[in-house]
């Protein structure tokens, strides 16, 4: 008999058998059975963005050029996952009251966090090639924002994308010392990135609150539940990655 994956094998399927490959790419399955394992969710805050805020949102979506693979700008690490990442990430930083400068750092820092992904497995340092190539091309990473960059600027961005994969509890000394100098900016993309794990084929992959430090992080997951629900299934009905998450967006009254 045949062991071999066909086309009807959803990602949840694939996960439950320890298949998941290389490159994964959400399936209408998937989308369903997220959507029929909807948690409980606490009571939830409004979400209210700044002007200068929303215009971040606006321009969140980075181009195709800056994935180092291809292949993974409509897979689960690509557009849509670091879009809604930055929206995350922008909500967090108004709730925190955080400057225009510490904003837009923070957004930015999430929107490219998974740029330089090789696959969707687990894909130990890519964030540390995310920060290199950032620092390396902040010029032209601050320009799409409509924004400047000052040096401290990207080096806490870069900092925060650095340390998004790595857990706290597995900091080195220099982490730490690191973290200490853009500690406000990496705990929000941090949580950002744990916000949108919805998107993934196995419930104990969810968002976890004991990962994070964020008292808001329980607010925030039916918003964070929705965008994943609402852009997945408009990507699938035929929107482009970055159209469907611009969907769910304005779906949700956030823009």
């Amino acid at each position: 008999m045949s062991t071999s994956t066909t086309h009807t094998d959803s990602l949840v399927e694939l996960a439950a058998r320890k298949e998941l490959p290389l490159h994964q790419f959400t399936d209408t399955a998937t989308v369903e059975w997220i959507k029929a394992n909807r948690p409980d969710f606490p009571p939830a805050w409004p979400p209210p963005l700044r002007s200068s805020t929303k215009a971040l949102v606006e321009q969140a979506a980075i181009p195709t050029r800056w994935f180092a693979e291809p292949q993974l700008t409509d897979s689960i690490h690509g557009y849509r996952h670091g879009l809604r990442t930055a929206v995350l990430a922008a909500l967090l930083a108004d709730w925190h009251g955080l400057n225009e400068t510490d904003t837009a750092a923070t957004v930015i820092a999430a929107a490219v966090h998974d740029c330089q992904r090789q696959h969707d497995k687990d894909d130990q340092d890519h964030g540390s090639r995310a920060a290199v190539w950032l620092a390396a091309n902040a010029e032209l990473a601050w320009s799409h924002f409509r924004r400047t960059p000052s040096p401290s600027e990207i080096i806490r961005a870069a900092t925060a994308v650095r340390l998004h994969e790595v857990p706290y509890e597995a900091f080195t000394a220099d982490d730490r010392a690191d973290y200490s100098r853009a500690e406000r900016i990496c705990d929000l993309v941090k949580v950002a990135d744990a916000l949108d794990r919805y998107r993934l084929p196995k419930r104990s992959w969810w968002p976890n609150s004991r990962y994070v430090r964020e008292p808001a992080f329980d607010q925030l997951l039916p918003l964070a539940f929705d965008l994943v629900v609402v852009s997945e299934e408009a990507f699938l009905a035929g929107a482009s990655g970055v159209a469907a998450v611009r969907y769910a967006v304005a779906e949700k009254g956030l823009v």
